[in-house]
């Protein structure tokens, strides 16, 4: 029996998009669903929602529970990662709440900027336990990573482990649907083009029969930009750099150095960002889940729409040799995007059939787009140094060359506040020397 091994099952309402999207491939009848996570009582919620969904799809599948990990990965074929490392208390808290006293503030925290970098800190160790254990248990799976921060967890996994990784995130294929309708522009027969990194990947071509739609959308959205509404800064970048992004405006805002500023405080108001963000939203999550699971967990009648979520549509294509196109997470090896450095990991179009995953060549993206992607790309590289080598010089280096930290504090501050988190975070990081 083949298996699909899901780390962090707990994540129910994820778990259900994820698995609930397999159970409707036909290909995977048989299959063994292997749940796995280290907080029981949601690991038990998992188990009894998909089990409910099971029955009322009528779908031939097998939905196991372990809190043994090795056993959770023993035999796998296809691993799907969804894991959080500290959750939002403790962690997340300490992510937000030490930077303030430093005068730093943030929106998400959860990719790069003071909060991203700690966040990688405390998940990397963990990510190369589970490559251990794979190459131990499950070598020829291929690691499907939905956690963040992204592309440096990608990275570490394909630069250090010899686990077969794509890194997928929903921000692309939602990318131009969601920027045409917030224009009340048509979305029919629409191509595109869009390559970069992970969250700052850049819409470069958008098109319809041939015509460029890039003209008319940003005539409508400099006319947006005269009233609030929730995608200001990412207008704001195209309106300066030419092109639109991929990810939220609430990210975007601390990716830079130029919204986030305790000395223009009131571009907070212009640009409508809204600070803290993320701890909000978890608090929102935690008061909502214990609202809905009885009707999720308990639900005998519960069914399931195929979700955009790419991760089923990788494995389908696989196993049925029927090709699927995907922006994936993919280490930049021959420079598939030839200005960016080949440790980086990169956001592209990519094939995936029966021979596996296949990413495809770019070329040069716009300078002004690179030289972006660029300041991202260093904070990522020196983080996921920090973390395999334990030196705290690259913390420190990491978080120096971080735009929004660099553009706010000065070098002996973010020392500081780097020995502050990594105090703060106690045993939920490795000893740095």
């Amino acid at each position: 029996m083949s298996k699909i091994t899901f780390l962090g099952a707990g994540s129910t309402i994820f778990a259900k998009n994820i698995l609930g999207d397999c159970m409707l491939v036909p290909a995977l009848k048989g299959f063994e669903f292997a749940l796995y996570d280290i907080d029981e009582v949601r690991l038990a919620d998992s188990e009894n929602m998909l089990n409910n969904l099971k029955s009322s799809l009528g779908k031939e599948v097998k939905i196991t529970s372990y809190l043994d990990r090795k056993a959770a990965l023993s035999g796998a074929k296809y691993v799907i990662n969804a894991i959080q490392v500290g959750g939002y208390e403790p962690c997340t808290v300490t992510d937000f709440e030490i930077p303030k006293k430093y005068g730093l503030r943030q929106t998400i925290a959860d990719t790069i900027g003071i909060g991203g970098i700690f966040r990688n800190l405390r998940t990397i160790p963990v990510m190369l336990d589970f490559a251990r254990d794979m190459e131990e248990v499950c070598p020829n799976a291929l690691f499907l990573n939905y956690t963040n921060p992204m592309a440096a967890l990608t990275g570490v996994m394909n630069r250090f482990t010899k686990i077969k990784t794509i890194g997928l995130c929903h921000s692309v294929q939602s990318c131009v649907p969601d920027l045409l309708s917030s224009l009340d522009m048509d979305q029919t027969g629409v191509d595109f083009k869009i390559a970069g990194i992970n969250h700052m990947a850049w819409l470069l071509e958008v098109k319809r029969n041939g015509e460029d739609l890039y003209p008319e959308i940003k005539r409508r959205a400099k006319q947006k930009q005269q009233t609030k509404h929730p995608d200001m800064v990412r207008f704001e970048l195209m309106d300066k750099f030419g092109y639109y992004i991929t990810e939220s405006s609430e990210h975007s805002a601390e990716y830079h150095p130029y919204f986030i500023k305790s000395n223009y405080p009131e571009l907070i108001e212009r640009f409508n960002i809204p600070l803290d963000e993320y701890p909000r939203r978890c608090v929102e999550q935690i008061k909502g889940w214990e609202e809905m699971r009885a009707d999720l967990v308990e639900n005998k009648d519960l069914t399931h729409v195929r979700s955009p979520e790419y991760g089923s549509q990788i494995i389908e294509a696989i196993e049925t040799d029927e090709p699927f196109v995907f922006g994936g997470n993919v280490l930049n090896e021959g420079r598939l995007i030839s200005n960016l450095p080949e440790t980086a990991v990169i956001e592209v179009k990519c094939l995936v059939d029966g021979n596996g995953i296949k990413p495809t060549y770019v070329g040069e993206l716009p300078e002004q787009c690179a030289a972006l992607n660029q300041t991202n790309i260093n904070t990522q590289l020196l983080t996921i140094k920090a973390a395999m080598t334990k030196k705290k010089a690259y913390i420190y280096q990491a978080a120096m060359l971080d735009p929004h930290t660099a553009a706010e504090l000065s070098m002996d501050d973010i020392v500081a506040l780097c020995d502050d988190l990594i105090e703060a975070h106690g045993d939920w990081l490795p000893v740095y020397q």
